[in-house]
């Protein structure tokens, strides 16, 4: 099997099982998303796209930018969890989803979304947090892909 295939083999089953985990804690766990939570989301649909796309035509190049958009993904994750942490400050506006109807409907609403902060920590395992973890993860699916890439095909004797 072929380097590319492998890495982004590897990176469509781990972006998947990221997606996996976030869609879990949200329709089973009750755990909704935040702003940030969601830019994590679109980077792995983003990747999982990318590193089929990658199985189909195998070509290198392709499979180096599924590995990018994961790396991308580790990006926002990891800024996420310094928000979390309070090592830098996030975002500083809250989102609603597009609303229509009359002005009492919309209020109604408005309030009836729950109200979601990306700077507060909803479940953590051993003092990571969701986004930490998805860091963590991302590092280590983005080291070994990128290795994967990189080492040499044996020479069979």
């Amino acid at each position: 099997m072929r380097s590319e295939t492998r890495a982004a083999g590897l990176v469509l089953a781990g972006s998947a099982a990221l997606l996996a985990g976030a869609y879990g804690f949200e329709l089973i766990g009750g755990l909704v998303p935040c702003e940030m939570c969601w830019w994590q989301r679109w980077a792995l649909m983003a990747t999982a796209a990318l590193a089929g796309l990658a199985l189909l035509v195998k070509r290198p190049p392709v499979a180096w930018l599924a590995i990018l958009a994961l790396a991308g993904n580790g990006a926002i994750a990891g800024f996420h969890a310094g928000v979390e942490q309070k090592w830098w400050q996030g975002l500083t506006r809250c989102t609603a989803p597009p609303l229509a109807g009359d002005a009492k409907s919309m209020m109604a609403d408005i309030l009836a979304q729950p109200l979601v902060r990306c700077d507060a920590i909803p479940w953590q395992m051993f003092g990571i947090s969701m986004a930490g973890w998805n860091f963590v993860v991302t590092l280590m699916i983005v080291g070994t892909a990128t290795w994967l890439m990189l080492k040499r095909p044996q020479v069979s004797r």
